[in-house]
């Protein structure tokens, strides 16, 4: 059953064909290690030309002939010789690597800033609240309960017009109304 490579000679294109389909057809252990005994040095010397590092030319390397085990049934020796095929492999992996090295993973702390409030932000934050409480207290008291419910209370307006037992249209008209008055008081006129 299993296909072996002569020892002194190097095999040609049809032995390495025949070896591919046996790993293909019976997944031929024995031919897989002739096909990796052949190919695994010349796919690694390969992707050093191609400019990978030692290491990761070694693991491409492997990658490529774990792949020939993982797809050998996809090979068609009237398309391509094994070789042909392996080292089309091969240069794809270096691609994909390539690709990794240009465009590392972010993960999402590298979008988040660390930065401390500045404390002048501390300063004009405390005194827009004074201004929102002082710009809330000249509203009229129907439109303060109703904007304390809808954004102090996150409650949707169908459920503000239930609990006040008003219709919503007019739940919808208080709001546009406090917040018109908010923007003047804060003095954001549009």
């Amino acid at each position: 059953m299993g296909l072996r490579l002569p020892q002194q000679m190097t095999p040609q294109a049809p032995e390495l064909n025949a070896l591919l389909v046996a790993v293909a057809a019976d997944r031929d252990r024995a031919a897989f290690g002739a096909l990796f005994d052949h190919f695994a040095p010349r796919v690694k010397a390969y992707l050093l030309r191609l400019g990978a590092s030692p290491a990761l030319a070694e693991d491409l390397a492997q990658e490529a002939l774990l792949s020939l085990w993982r797809k050998a049934h996809l090979f068609d020796p009237a398309k391509a010789s094994a070789a042909t095929w392996l080292f089309t492999i091969a240069r794809n992996l270096r691609i994909d690597a390539i690709r990794r090295e240009r465009r590392p993973e972010l993960s999402p702390e590298d979008f988040m800033t660390e930065a401390e409030p500045m404390a002048d932000d501390g300063l004009a934050q405390a005194d827009d609240e004074a201004r929102l409480r002082a710009a809330l207290k000249q509203l009229p008291a129907d439109q303060i309960q109703v904007v304390e419910l809808s954004f102090f209370a996150d409650k949707p307006h169908s459920q503000i017009a239930a609990e006040l037992d008003i219709p919503l249209g007019t739940v919808k008209s208080r709001l546009r109304l406090a917040m018109a008055r908010l923007k003047r008081g804060l003095g954001e006129v549009s």
